[in-house]
């Protein structure tokens, strides 16, 4: 369930549909792993995957695209972001998994450009693989990722984005409810143009009591007398861990510094929603344009470009696209919740879905007609 398609606004206008797929080329593939039952006397108890993320119709190794990321807490890993300083480039597809399997994803992300390139040829791959921890449901420590599930996941990568417990997200918490993969578009007018931001989330972050939507303090309405929290650790303890992955995606030309405006403001998003970036949090987000699509490769025994000739947004244009990745970040990680439903896992650990009715209620929905935001 969306909150959209029951009548709760959201601030700004949408894609089609409402997904970072509304940036042309932009695809999205999930393979979800989930078997075992956690009553059972033996066997593990897996609720994982991995979902990949394709930038562009051509393939970035081919044809770049400009890119940059922002650390708002890093206890996290997303792989390759020293290249990604140093050139400004995004050159791979980008995986999204559990803190276990960032080798293996990373590795058959490898070896799918290998596959695709062909035996000629002289170049290095350093895939973006990010990660946050599922180990709440999943049977994290039995690496149930392969290069498979990657293949896979490319091979379904498709405009129609399934949201929730799917892919990377399958195993994933968010302020105490089942939370896991969200996306959310916003389109703008800006330097006499329109263009679209996209947003995707790996969402397993936040604590219940601070949980707000659309200004409301849902989770202090919703709290654990009401929806049982699930417990995680000693009790009292690292509230509020976990982590959250963003990919932000546009056509607007940008240069990678101010790709990195764009990354910045997905923590507003996310402090929107109650989020704190919490020290046991890994907060990472990377940004992408698809334009300057004349950007050249690479490697070892690539011919040298020379003069390139580019396209960029001012920087006094920008605020609109800033403002565009607050609202759509804020509104993936409600659709994270809200399309996944309860979850049980290892040792039969229950993860609630967010009450749907009771969300609607709360919100002014499903029938009393649309609530305007509180912030």
């Amino acid at each position: 369930m969306r909150l959209r398609d029951s009548g709760i606004e959201f601030p700004g206008q949408t894609g089609l549909r409402n997904s970072i797929t509304d940036v042309a080329g932009v695809r999205v593939g999930h393979s979800t792993i989930i078997s075992g039952e956690p009553e059972a006397a033996d066997g593990a108890v897996v609720r994982t995957g991995v979902t990949v993320v394709v930038p562009s119709d051509d393939p970035p190794w081919l044809r770049p695209l400009f890119a940059s990321h922002h650390v708002l807490n890093g206890n996290g890993e997303m792989t390759g972001l020293h290249w990604v300083s140093e050139s400004g480039l995004l050159t791979s597809y980008i995986g999204l998994t559990n803190t276990a399997s960032v080798g293996v994803v990373r590795d058959a992300l490898v070896s799918h450009e290998i596959d695709s390139r062909g035996p000629a040829g002289h170049f290095w791959s350093l895939p973006v693989v990010a990660e946050t921890y599922d180990g709440v449901l999943n049977d994290i420590g039995g690496m149930h990722v392969e290069s498979t599930h990657v293949f896979e996941a490319i091979r379904g990568a498709s405009v129609l984005v399934e949201e929730g417990s799917v892919g990377g997200g399958t195993g994933m918490v968010c302020h105490g409810f089942k939370g896991g993969i969200g996306t959310s578009s916003r389109v703008l007018d800006t330097a006499g143009d329109r263009y679209t931001v996209g947003v995707l989330v790996q969402a397993n972050h936040g604590a219940r009591k601070r949980l707000r939507i659309l200004g409301h303090p849902i989770g202090e309405i919703i709290n654990d007398e009401r929806v049982q929290i699930p417990r995680m650790g000693q009790p009292g303890g690292n509230d509020g861990s976990g982590s959250i992955i963003a990919v932000v995606a546009t056509d607007a030309p940008l240069l990678p510094h101010q790709l990195k405006g764009l990354a910045q403001r997905v923590s507003l998003g996310i402090g929107r929603t109650g989020g704190l970036g919490e020290y046991t949090s890994g907060d990472i987000f990377f940004a992408f344009s698809t334009a300057n699509r004349s950007l050249t490769p690479v490697g070892v025994d690539t011919a040298p470009a020379g003069v390139l000739k580019l396209e960029m947004l001012s920087q006094s244009a920008l605020s609109p696209l800033y403002e565009a990745v607050v609202e759509a970040t804020e509104e993936a990680i409600v659709n994270s919740m809200t399309s996944s439903t309860t979850m049980v896992g290892k040792g039969g650990v229950v993860v609630h879905g967010i009450p749907g009715d009771l969300l609607l209620e709360l919100l002014g929905g499903a029938g009393s007609g649309p609530r305007s935001q509180v912030y």
